[in-house]
Order: C-alpha cells, then sequence, then structure tokens
C-alpha cells in the first residue's frame, strides 16, 4: 500500500487522520472522558511491561491463527465494535469489515453503527460479532437480536459497563452529538468543516445522515438519531438478571464486554457465557478505572479455564497484543487503532492499521524466539512486582 494512505504506525495514521477530518470529529476519536486518565493508565500499562526473549532461537514464520468464540482467525487482533465511524470516513462499518475479511480476523458492529446490520454482513467474509446495548429496552434489544440472528452475526458482545452517561469535557460543542443536519449545526460546525472541503462533500454525498439504522423501539418504524440512541442504551442499560433472557434470545457465543474484576468475571462464568472482554470502554466511560492490562492476569487466573478472555484498551502495536496475550488473553479487540486508519484512508487505511499490528505481533514473536500464539505464556514477560 502506498501513496497518500500509506503509514508506518499507528501514531502515522492518527497523524494523517488529524489532517482529513474535522476538529471535532478527531477530538470524538481521541475520546476520553473527564481527565481522560484511564486512556493514559491504558497506555502507560504496556510502557511498564518488559520482554524476556529467548536467545539463539530462530523462528521464521511465527504462527499468529487461533480459534475464538468459535471463528477460526488468521490473526488474534479483532476489529472493536465502535459507535459512530462514518463520521470518520463514510466507508464506516462497510470498510472496516471488507478490510478485516481480507486479513482473516473478526469485527464487532456496534448497535450505534452507520450501517445496517445485514449491509455489513453481506460485504465480508469476516466473522461478524454484534454489540448489543438494551437501546429501546428489551423489546429494542430484542429486534436488534433477531436482525443481528438473521444477517448471520457469529457472536454477540453484551455491553455491560456504560449504566450511566459519561461526560467528554470536548468533541462536540456542548458536549454531546448534534440531533440532526439542520442550519444551527451547519453554522456552528461551518469554520471546522471548510477546511475539510474533501471530507465534507463526501459526508455531504452520503445524505450527512447522524441516525443509528440498528436502533428500532418499533420493527417498522424509524431509526433513532444517534443521540436518542445514546440516551435510550444509557437508560436500559442490561444487568445480570438480564443474561438468561438474552439466551434465551441468542443461540450463539455469548461475551459480556466490560469486565474489570476477578469477582465480575466468576459472575459472567456462572452465568454461562462463553467469554467476557475485559475493558473499560477506551477510557471512554467511568474515567479513573484501571488500565485493562493491569488486571487482566488477575482475571485469567480467577476464570481462564473455565471461559475465553479478551482485552481491549491502548493498543498500538503488534508488540502490545503480544504482552497482553502473554499475560493470557486470548485475542484483542482494537478500536482507536483500526479507526484512525479508517479517517486517514478510508477501507486501505483500516487494512493497512491491521497489517501493521498483524506484522507487528510476527515480528515481536520472532524477535521473542517464540514459535506461535500458542507456546505464548508469562514467561516471555516482566510486569512491575506491584502489579502483583
Amino acid at each position: 500500500m502506498g501513496g497518500r494512505n500509506h503509514f508506518l504506525s499507528i501514531d502515522g495514521a492518527q497523524a494523517l487522520a488529524k489532517r482529513r477530518v474535522p476538529r471535532s470529529v478527531y477530538e470524538f476519536i481521541e475520546g476520553g472522558t473527564e481527565g481522560a486518565l484511564t486512556v493514559k493508565a491504558n497506555r502507560q500499562a504496556y510502557e511498564e511491561v518488559t520482554f524476556r526473549p529467548r536467545a539463539a532461537v530462530f523462528v521464521p514464520t511465527p504462527d499468529l491463527a487461533t480459534t475464538v468464540l468459535g471463528c477460526e482467525l488468521d490473526m488474534p487482533v479483532i476489529v472493536a465494535p465502535a459507535g459512530m465511524i462514518g463520521m470518520a470516513n463514510t466507508g464506516g462499518e462497510v470498510a472496516a469489515a471488507k478490510a478485516a475479511g481480507e486479513l482473516g480476523t473478526a469485527i464487532g458492529v456496534s448497535t450505534l453503527s452507520s450501517y445496517p446490520i445485514d449491509e455489513i454482513t453481506a460485504v465480508t467474509t469476516a466473522p461478524v460479532w454484534y454489540q448489543l446495548y438494551f437501546a429501546g429496552g428489551r423489546s429494542g434489544a430484542e429486534i436488534a437480536i433477531d436482525r443481528a440472528k438473521s444477517a448471520g452475526c457469529r457472536a454477540l458482545l453484551v455491553t455491560v459497563d456504560l449504566a450511566a452517561s459519561a461526560r467528554r469535557e470536548r468533541s462536540f460543542p456542548g458536549g454531546e452529538i448534534p440531533q440532526a443536519v439542520d442550519l444551527r449545526n451547519a453554522l456552528r460546525y461551518a469554520p471546522q468543516m471548510v477546511v475539510r472541503p474533501r471530507w465534507l462533500l463526501d459526508f455531504w454525498r452520503a445524505g450527512m445522515r447522524l441516525d443509528t439504522p440498528n436502533v428500532l423501539v418499533d420493527a417498522q418504524g424509524p431509526a433513532l438519531t444517534a443521540a436518542q440512541a445514546s440516551a435510550s442504551m444509557r437508560a436500559n442499560a442490561p444487568t445480570w438478571s438480564d443474561l438468561e433472557w438474552i439466551r434465551e434470545q441468542w443461540p450463539g457465543p455469548i461475551a459480556i464486554k466490560g469486565i474489570l474484576s476477578p469477582e465480575d468475571a466468576r459472575r459472567a462464568r456462572d452465568r454461562g457465557v462463553e467469554g467476557i472482554v475485559v475493558s473499560n470502554h477506551g477510557g471512554n466511560a467511568l474515567d479513573g478505572l484501571p488500565a485493562t492490562l493491569r488486571v487482566l492476569p488477575g482475571i485469567v487466573d480467577a476464570v481462564g479455564h473455565d471461559l475465553e478472555v479478551l482485552m481491549d484498551g491502548g493498543v498500538r502495536r503488534g508488540s502490545d497484543v503480544v504482552k497482553a496475550m502473554a499475560l493470557g488473553a486470548k485475542a484483542v479487540l482494537v478500536g482507536r487503532s483500526y479507526i484512525w486508519g479508517l479517517a486517514a484512508g478510508g477501507e486501505p487505511g483500516v487494512y493497512q492499521a491491521l497489517k501493521v499490528l498483524r506484522d507487528g505481533v510476527r515480528r515481536t514473536l520472532g524477535l521473542l524466539g517464540c514459535p506461535g500464539l500458542s507456546e505464548l505464556d508469562r514467561t516471555f514477560v516482566t510486569v512491575p512486582r506491584e502489579w502483583h
């Protein structure tokens, strides 16, 4: 891949994205609530873990294949669900799904996606996982589950860490996604938009939509706007008592996303789910939460033999992926890393971002003298004593 979309790191993708999207969109992707303490903690944790390579071991082609939630993948990096990524690039989830399919990995699709779930599954060979919020309550969740089943989604990610509105102190004037594109909002955002004419033209050609086509309160009714859907899913957050009902609706694998403690991991296990995602919502929920990498080993020790433990939060390099997997993660989900690629160059940008991570995993395993993911364990890393 070359030309204007070329970058060699996720930092490079972010730098390109900053030049191509309006400031408010850039800051929306950058994210972080309040003081962004959790965002910083996620990144710092990777810096505190060091490697312990095997000397004089030559591994020409480390094996990156794995199976997660019943899906055979060519690499352990999975596209995380993220809402409203169509603002980064109008290709949105369709572009991301195509890139994931080309690289042989799975994609999680947010309830707040910019495209209907069936349009996403139709364009990719990637396993598609649907992220479930209770926007519209149980009736809305039932509609969403039925559509995900009909579209051929392979797993359900039930997100449980957003039971209230988390305050962002920037990104959009007033701190909220606009309800619609009207004259007032057009004038408010005009100074940002006119200096990004290519982005503005693409957004206009796509209909300047800010709705969420997968969020329906009535199966025959109109989709909610992003602001309406966001408010509804917080007002109807799922609890442990809803899991039995979800299992009755969904026949496939279920993973609980938003686990940060061994106690909650055991609760998830005891309710019969197939996996959990150790996640602090990328720093976009409660600020001041611990880094996911830091709490990962304790959670793996509590339930790692009973269900699959996935992780997200702050991953920007293949070496980050390897550190997480050495500490027990089955695979990692990435959010901002691929969205920066999407903002930088659409589908080719997502492909390049995921390839950067994949190649980084392979390179790191080779330098560690580790023949493949199945051989990776904690003997390959050193963690700070205070983590114990």
